[in-house]
């Protein structure tokens, strides 16, 4: 498959995505799956914030290509990751376990990076541990 075919396959698996059951939107092409829910308590990360999470993350056809789990969970300042991770988070409250489906333009758009070819849709388990 060539670099069209591939961005074309990853933006219509991501279409086929956004129409099941459970999946919700939020801006700009992310989508979402609530694995399990935390304390709902109407507290939010925001851009600033530092959040400690576990995460795995897949390519569409299920090749990993990162996770934190069998260490410590990650810390990352929020505004340092990529934009799909930055609108995904802000939704969740501590204890939250999603996971997000996010469009390549909000990953790592049409760049390589390892394990993950340019033009992918990134899927994401994550799972927010803390907010600070």
């Amino acid at each position: 498959m060539n670099k069209r075919e591939y961005r074309q396959a990853n933006k219509d698996w991501l279409e086929a995505k956004a129409k099941e059951d459970g999946v919700n939107a939020l801006s700009k092409g992310v989508y979402y799956k609530v694995i399990s829910e935390g304390k709902n308590d109407g507290r939010h990360p925001t851009p600033r914030s530092v959040v400690t999470a576990h995460y795995t993350g897949w390519t569409i056809d299920g090749k990993k290509f990162d996770s934190s789990l069998g260490g410590i969970p990650m810390a990352f300042r929020l505004n340092e990751l990529i934009e799909g991770w930055i609108i995904a988070i802000q939704q969740m409250c501590i204890g939250d376990k999603w996971e997000v489906y996010i469009p390549a333009e909000l990953g790592y758009g049409k760049f390589s990076q390892p394990g993950i070819p340019g033009g992918s849709t990134l899927i994401f388990e994550i799972e927010l541990f803390s907010i600070a």
